[in-house]
């Protein structure tokens, strides 16, 4: 039987790997065993943030909805208790941008529901 040698094979996997490791530097982009390496942890990276980029997101909103219902002399907290008492289903990251981008609907939502709002 004869020698089965990888041939092109081992050089298409390695050109796979150096292709997903462009930028890596200090031999993480040409060292093959060490750029598989890294390729895998960057792999575990990006998965993992993908789902904290979603928790950074919701704080952001949420500390625009604080900063803004804070001018309304309102709390963030009783805000949202106030939403829901209300049954205004606007979420956090389009009540966000309403007040970002149109304070007057924004104010107009805040005054709405103040009233269902729990006392201090």
């Amino acid at each position: 039987m004869p020698r089965a040698k990888r041939g092109t094979k081992r050089r298409q996997r390695h050109n796979k790997l150096r292709n997903k490791a462009e930028g890596f530097v200090l031999g993480l982009g040409s060292q093959i065993r060490r750029t598989a390496e890294a390729v895998d942890r960057a792999g575990v990276y990006a998965y993992r943030d993908r789902r904290v980029k979603k928790r950074d997101f919701r704080g952001l909103w949420i500390a625009r909805l604080s900063a803004a219902t804070n001018g309304q002399d309102l709390s963030y907290s009783r805000f949202i208790s106030a939403l829901k008492k209300a049954q205004v289903v606007l979420n956090r990251k389009m009540l966000s941008e309403i007040a970002i981008h149109d304070p007057k609907a924004f104010e107009a939502i805040v005054s709405k529901v103040k009233a269902l709002a729990p006392a201090a």
